[in-house]
């Protein structure tokens, strides 16, 4: 087993654990609900390149430690930016979704809580997701005057369609788990009693002996 650790201020790190054909990358920042910093991302985006230069790795796992995915960028680091520097954030933020979305092997999402923003946009880059009772995921930026980009509009509307991307978009509206597998957003709900980490291991070697 190979474990590297990315670490940042405000408690913030990413691990990416290599074992048994499975690359596991978690998000760790537990005391802001894991949301994202810049530097965050752009680690994220760097890991997700390192990924391929490890030929035994057949899936890769996105997870957020303890009880949330993540509920997307740092909102208190973006209203210290300025302008420019928030644009800057999100075409970073769209690179590492991309760098995600078009990675050469399957990508499955463990979404245990929030998933909200670009952390919903994280979770739709990925090609299954796995949800927990307690998921929950939406688009509510638009009470904070952001502007969601046509890159993020697709990935909702690639599966929802364009009537619920609407009512997505428009309400700001937060879907819960049962909704989130009833619309398609999850491919697999889990009961309370289900263990997540041997659900996802067990599906990770069946997804990596096809």
């Amino acid at each position: 087993m190979k474990v590297s650790i990315s670490r940042f201020e405000k408690d913030g790190k990413i691990t990416l654990q290599e074992s048994a054909g499975m690359a596991i990358v978690t998000l760790y920042r537990p005391r802001y609900k894991n949301a994202m910093t810049v530097n965050m991302w752009k680690e994220l985006a760097r890991i997700g390149k390192r990924i391929m230069d490890n030929p035994k790795t057949k899936v890769v796992v996105l997870r957020g430690a303890g009880e949330e995915f993540t509920t997307g960028s740092d909102l208190k680091e973006f209203n210290q930016m300025s302008l420019g520097e928030v644009n800057q954030a999100f075409v970073l933020i769209e690179e590492t979704l991309s760098t995600f979305e078009q990675l050469p092997l399957p990508t499955v999402a463990v979404i245990n809580g929030h998933a909200l923003g670009a952390g919903f946009q994280l979770a739709l880059a990925c090609d299954l997701r796995i949800g927990t009772p307690s998921a929950k995921m939406g688009m509510p930026i638009g009470r904070l005057g952001i502007t969601i980009s046509r890159k993020f509009t697709q990935r909702i509307y690639d599966l929802l369609g364009p009537s619920r991307t609407k009512e997505l978009v428009y309400t700001g509206r937060l879907l819960d788990s049962e909704e989130c597998y009833q619309l398609g957003l999850l491919n697999y709900l889990l009961k309370k009693e289900e263990n997540v980490d041997r659900f996802v291991v067990t599906l990770a070697k069946q997804i990596a002996e096809q």
